[in-house]
C-alpha cells in the first residue's frame, strides 16, 4: 500500500494525507465488462480506494476521509471528517455532517449540518467561534444548517449527497 496525491500520482512522504492505494494478489484485476471504470480504478496495477489516508513512518495508516467527500476550497483539501469530529465534541450538538458547494470565488464553501442535541438550541455564532478557536479560518464552515433528522443509509450512515443535493435546490 501507498498514500498518493490524488492530482498528480507522485507517493506522498509519512504523515500526509492522500488517496490509498493498494495492490497484491487480493486486490481485483477489474471490473467485469467496464474497461473505463477499470481504468479509472487500477493504475499500473494499482487500485485506487477513493480513500483519504495519512501513513506514519511505521506504516500504519489513519483514514483520513473519502476522497469524494473531499472539500477543495481556495485550492486547499479540507477533510469533512476533521470538522465533522470538531463539532460532534461541542455540547450543544448530537450530530454533524459537513459537505461542500459549490462557490464561483473559492471553488467550493463548507456547509455544517447540525442536529442539535436534546434541549440545546445551538446558535451559529457560537458553532463558529468554536471552530474558529479549534481550527484554521478556511477549514471553519460559514454556512450553517440546523435539521432534526439526518437522511441514512440502510446502515445508518448519513447520506451527505443528499443534503447536497437538498441544500442545492433551495439555492
Amino acid at each position: 500500500m501507498k498514500i498518493v496525491d490524488p492530482a498528480t500520482f507522485e507517493t506522498l512522504a509519512p504523515g500526509v494525507a492522500g488517496e490509498l492505494w493498494v495492490r497484491g494478489y487480493q486486490v481485483m484485476k477489474g471490473y467485469f465488462d467496464k474497461p473505463a471504470e477499470t481504468a479509472d480504478a487500477i493504475v499500473d496495477g494499482w487500485m485506487r480506494t477513493g480513500d483519504l489516508c495519512s501513513m506514519d513512518h511505521r506504516g500504519y495508516c489513519r483514514v483520513e476521509g473519502r476522497l469524494r467527500d473531499m472539500i477543495i476550497r481556495s485550492g486547499e483539501n479540507i477533510y469533512p471528517k476533521e470538522i465533522e469530529e470538531l463539532l460532534f465534541r461541542h455540547p450543544a450538538v448530537a450530530e454533524t455532517a459537513v459537505v461542500g458547494v459549490p462557490d464561483t470565488r473559492r471553488g467550493e464553501e463548507i456547509v455544517a449540518f447540525i442536529r442539535p442535541a436534546a434541549g440545546q438550541s445551538p446558535r451559529e455564532e457560537d458553532l463558529f467561534a468554536y471552530c474558529r478557536e479549534n481550527l484554521s479560518p478556511q477549514k471553519t464552515p460559514r454556512r450553517w444548517v440546523f435539521v432534526d433528522t439526518f437522511p441514512m443509509t440502510a446502515s445508518g450512515k448519513i447520506q451527505k449527497f443528499v443534503l447536497r443535493e437538498q441544500l442545492l435546490a433551495q439555492i
